[in-house]
């Protein structure tokens, strides 16, 4: 027998064959004494062979009467006394096979351009991981700053305005976020101001001061509440329809804030900062002189902790991102302060941003590898990386129908990427809030 008739796969899935009855594969027989007709067979083999010596006697009536009394005329020998049992069926072969299940549809997987859509220079923007120079409007108005100017781009058009430019001794920019309404920008500066304004006049509504003592790097609306971090490591939140514009802080940072991000309900607030700390609060713990202000203080990250991005479909689900020391992104639980799960991205982690539509994670980062990340949630598996920035990818933003994602670098570029769009499907427009500014002209 050759060697491969022998190879056989160990605990492998076996291949059932139907098999014919077992009577009819038989190549010997073994009797069963107890139904065998013993007298029978003892004539057939003692009396009845044909011989020479019974050709005679065969020929007699009493051979003819003896033949019909033994039933001699039948031609086997061996004959069963008791009727065969009934032959069972052969096992059916839909019950040696397993089934069939149909295939569940699937939805058609998602193409991930590899490319950028569109790349445009950004000359003079700062090189700097504690500032937010980048964001993207409700009205679908993508707003840089460079150096100490913020300029404004309209995706529909391509049309730039420039919408102001700061003095040398006031600037540069650090920071700059939109307004819920998509009109008003705040724009945070290093002289530790913060101005507000109105982009469709072009126009400067009011500037806050005294509240930091040093650079504004983070900014984050919560409806009417405009709420600042700064170098100083206080966080402010801001009533801009007020003249005493100051209505609340929170202390715990021992260091410059990085990152600021109200939950979607308005609820929470997290803020990262230069101490490694990252820190949720209570809205309505702003006001209070009690020492123990946060909710949670989770100190697991090992670097300065910028990117900070609230999940859109799981309530108290927080992703963090860490400087370059760290390298981390983790998912938090908010309510209890625990770390879900922990990922070493190999890179400074600068930005964060969900999927709306889908359980996707997008980061972007600095040294080493300056590239974007597509991360699938809760597996955290990669699913994507995007390169094309030349520097670190500082700072990222999302168009208002979630499917277009804006980045700007070191490199003195920004680019859009169709990172969460899906080919052939529209998008619906998320609902906005009613404007924060309804009666802002009663602003003193």
């Amino acid at each position: 027998m050759s060697s491969s008739s022998n190879t056989r796969n160990p605990l492998g899935e076996q291949n059932f064959l139907l098999r014919k009855p077992n009577w009819e594969n038989l190549d010997r027989f073994i009797p069963n004494r107890a139904a065998l007709d013993l007298d029978y067979a003892h004539y057939m083999v003692r009396g009845g062979r044909k011989g020479s010596e019974n050709l005679e006697a065969a020929s007699t009536p009493y051979q003819k009467l003896l033949t019909e009394t033994f039933n001699m005329n039948r031609a086997r020998i061996f004959t069963f006394k008791n009727k065969p049992p009934t032959p069972v069926e052969a096992i059916p072969r839909r019950l040696l096979s397993p089934p069939l299940h149909k295939a569940k549809s699937t939805k058609p997987s998602r193409r991930v351009p590899q490319g950028p859509e569109r790349t445009m220079d950004a000359p003079g923007i700062v090189d700097n991981f504690y500032s937010n120079l980048l964001d993207w409007s409700s009205s679908n108005i993508l707003a840089i700053a460079l150096g100490n100017s913020v300029y404004l781009w309209n995706p529909s058009d391509h049309s730039i305005v420039e919408l102001v430019t700061i003095d040398d001794e006031d600037g540069p920019v650090t920071s700059i976020s939109w307004a819920l309404d998509g009109q008003h920008i705040a724009v945070g500066l290093d002289n530790s101001w913060v101005q507000l304004w109105d982009s469709v006049s072009v126009r400067l509504i009011r500037t806050l001061t005294g509240g930091h003592h040093g650079r504004v790097g983070s900014l984050a609306w919560n409806k009417r509440i405009l709420t600042t971090g700064g170098m100083d490591g206080r966080i402010i939140n801001n009533d801009v329809r007020v003249r005493s514009h100051i209505v609340g802080t929170y202390k715990g940072h021992e260091a410059e804030i990085c990152g600021l991000k109200w939950s979607p309900s308005g609820q929470h607030l997290a803020s990262g900062g230069n101490d490694n700390v990252l820190f949720i609060w209570d809205r309505s713990t702003a006001s209070s002189n009690s020492p123990r202000q946060w909710l949670q203080r989770l100190e697991d990250h090992t670097a300065a902790v910028k990117a900070l991005a609230w999940c859109p479909f799981q309530e108290n689900l927080l992703a963090s991102g860490g400087g370059e020391l760290d390298r981390c992104i983790k998912l938090w639980n908010t309510q209890t302060g625990s770390c879900l799960s922990s990922v070493d991205t190999g890179s400074q982690v600068c930005g964060l941003l969900w999927n709306n539509y889908e359980r996707e994670l997008l980061s972007c980062h600095g040294f080493s590898k300056n590239e974007l990340i597509l991360w699938k949630y809760p597996s955290m598996v990669r699913m994507a990386e995007l390169t094309g920035h030349t520097s670190r990818v500082l700072f990222m933003t999302q168009s208002p129908d979630g499917c277009t994602v804006a980045t700007a670098a070191a490199d003195e570029t920004v680019r859009t990427w169709n990172v969460f769009g899906i080919p052939g499907v529209s998008k619906p427009a998320r609902k906005e809030n009613p404007l924060p500014f309804a009666h802002l002209y009663t602003i003193r």
